[in-house]
């Protein structure tokens, strides 16, 4: 069997399963299994596989048939300009939130060295792609999942910031010390009853700690705001990630808590999906 018709097959299992991107799975998974590019794959289809590699490949479809996501089955996720381990303790880094790393690379000098507060840190892709671009900058990353806090420092030492970060397992309600120039997170914002209207890749895969936020989707959110006000110098600014249909009560909590609102980005999809604020009282 070649690798178009190992393509061809994995495709057609995939499309039964319902999977949208059943193609473009199959060809990463190939790709996955040969320990090639997905491109390098493409230009060889009439290579022939051995079978220990397409017994591997039909292992690790079946995986994929039961809609488990592909990063969590190959371990890596590609977010900003930088690849990550991801496992199912983390969250998978998604499009929408390379907006805050974006935001804060706007908001910084390229030699200044500002501290960063990481609240939820998760698998690291935020905080380490931004000190990879503001080298002189400090962070703390905390976590309370110590598995995903595992992960991010992985993350952090592969990419040879294990020195610039600091990791500690504790909940936002815990920090007492220090003035931080920057709060960024991707906090749980979504609503406790609209857990099981997620797509089954996320409900049945990701970690709900790293999703679910109460019954109005803003009790970590309400956490990060009040916290923050404290944890922030003057004129410091708080940089996050909220959810659909959010914005307007989010944008007077900030108001209640003594922040400016600069800006609110939306996504792809024209959903307010990052907010800008700077701390004033």
């Amino acid at each position: 069997m070649n690798y178009l018709q190992v393509i061809k097959f994995g495709s057609y299992k995939l499309r039964q399963n319902k999977i949208e991107s059943h193609i473009l799975d199959s060809e990463l998974l190939l790709s996955f299994v040969l320990k090639s590019s997905r491109e390098q794959i493409l230009t060889k289809l009439n290579s022939d596989i051995n079978k220990n590699n397409f017994e591997e490949f039909k292992k690790i479809l079946s995986r994929r048939e039961k809609k488990e996501p592909i990063a969590y089955i190959t371990n890596k996720k590609e977010f900003w300009k930088n690849n990550f381990y991801v496992n199912n303790h983390v969250l998978i880094p998604r499009p929408e939130t390379e907006l805050i790393v974006e935001e804060v690379l706007k908001n910084t000098e390229i030699n200044s060295s500002k501290s960063f507060l990481d609240v939820g840190t998760g698998s690291g892709c935020i905080i380490i792609s931004i000190l990879k671009e503001r080298v002189s900058c400090s962070a703390t990353a905390i976590d309370i999942c110590k598995k995903a806090l595992k992960i991010a420092k992985f993350n952090a030492k592969m990419h040879h910031l294990k020195n610039n970060i600091n990791f500690i397992n504790i909940d936002i309600d815990k920090i007492h010390d220090n003035k931080y120039d920057f709060i960024i997170s991707n906090p749980p914002y979504i609503k406790k009853f609209n857990l099981s209207r997620l797509d089954q890749s996320v409900k049945f895969f990701e970690p709900h700690i790293a999703l679910e936020a109460g019954i109005d989707g803003l009790r970590e959110i309400k956490k990060l705001i009040n916290k923050s006000n404290r944890l922030l110098k003057i004129n410091g600014k708080l940089i996050f990630e909220i959810g659909m249909n959010q914005c307007k009560i989010i944008k007077k909590i900030l108001k209640q808590n003594g922040f400016y609102i600069n800006k609110v980005i939306n996504d792809i999809s024209s959903i307010p999906r990052v907010i800008i604020s700077t701390k004033i009282v």
